[in-house]
């Protein structure tokens, strides 16, 4: 879908767990995620520490939309 998208002229970014099925099936920019259940968060911590993953991987999101590239790529998150 990814593609589709982005063939229509619009910019996309994917969250995904599943790293390797995102670059089989083509997508240009790519923000790694959690897990399956909870790609932005861990129920497990406190809501501080969640919204701090939160925030930071759709940052990371939001400035790979604005990055210009030539081939596919995968934006690092330090948290």
């Amino acid at each position: 879908m990814t593609k589709v998208i982005e063939n229509a002229g619009i910019t996309i970014v994917q969250m995904a767990n599943l790293l390797p099925v995102a670059k089989t099936v083509g997508v240009n920019r790519l923000v790694p995620t959690i897990s399956i259940p909870y790609p932005l968060g861990d129920p497990a911590t406190p809501p501080d520490v969640q919204f701090n993953l939160r925030h930071h991987r759709v940052g990371v999101a939001l400035d790979a939309l604005t990055t210009d590239i030539d081939e596919p790529k995968v934006f690092k998150v330090s948290i």
